[in-house]
């Protein structure tokens, strides 16, 4: 009986490790795409891509770095509840 009680134990201690782990890399994954977007951004607004006209160049380097904001936000505000 209390062989089966620390087995119980046991496995659902392991269940919740499983859980803490794919939490965190997911945690993870959001903060370097949110670096990622954002740098992007940056890099093209600097203007490291010489094949973009003007035009181009400002518009995705705003719409990267917004949406690298946006995705910030949605992590600080508890809105990806997923995670």
């Amino acid at each position: 009986m209390l062989l089966k009680r620390k087995l119980l134990v046991f496995n659902m201690e392991q269940q919740v490790n499983k859980k803490d782990t794919k939490k965190s890399i997911k945690v993870m994954f959001g903060l370097f795409m949110i670096f990622i977007y954002v740098g992007m951004g940056i890099l093209v607004l600097l203007g490291m891509f010489d094949w973009l006209p003007n035009w181009a160049r400002y518009s995705l380097g705003s719409l990267f770095i917004v949406y690298g904001i946006w995705r910030c936000y949605r992590y600080v505000a508890g809105i990806d509840a997923r995670i």
